[in-house]
């Protein structure tokens, strides 16, 4: 089993970089292999029709799809902005889109998000579902949100609650069992 985690944040200090790096960590101790990814490796202009039909997919949708196709699984932290989908990961979203035959199609996906508000970036894991789901991608239904994520890790990474430590091993743990189910 491989997954492909990535923040969908290009910040350094990002709280979703730190949940990624903390998932991937979780996931190692299950003996999962990850890949994990640096959002900006995907550098791709804003999706332009015009462009498309005349250069094709640029070479950062290449490279995430070619990625994607060497994993089981695919997990994105997302920070919300403005109460949905930022609109990086949205163009991400986009411009996979148009691959033929449809990329997203069957790609299993958990959804996290971290965010220092109280509802840690919920709304916009909602939002981000919508368009994943309507490329035929199956989305896990249990989403992660961490709130206060501010405030929420320890020096080494780990969370500070450890209810919410074990939650997100749970989930993780939850999201690779429904992996192996669909494989077979």
């Amino acid at each position: 089993m491989k997954l492909l985690l990535m923040a969908a944040s290009l910040r350094k200090g990002s709280f979703n970089k730190k949940l990624i790096d903390l998932a991937c960590v979780l996931l190692r101790e299950q003996k999962i292999e990850v890949d994990k990814a640096d959002f900006s490796e995907f550098d791709m202009p804003l999706y332009d029709g015009d462009v498309n039909e005349k250069e094709g997919l640029p070479k950062g949708a290449l490279a995430f799809m070619e990625r994607m196709d060497a994993t089981d699984g695919i997990i994105i932290s997302s920070p919300e902005y403005n109460f949905s989908t930022p609109g990086t990961l949205k163009n991400l979203i986009d411009w996979i889109s148009r691959g033929k035959p449809m990329p997203w199609t069957k790609k299993t996906l958990l959804l996290m998000s971290a965010s220092p508000s109280l509802v840690g970036g919920n709304r916009g894991l909602w939002h981000t579902r919508v368009p994943l789901e309507a490329c035929g991608a199956i989305v896990y239904p249990d989403m992660f949100s961490l709130a206060s994520a501010n405030t929420a890790f320890q020096e080494d990474g780990s969370l500070k609650d450890d209810d919410l430590q074990k939650r997100l091993k749970i989930s993780l743990i939850e999201f690779v069992k429904f992996l192996e189910k669909l494989k077979h």
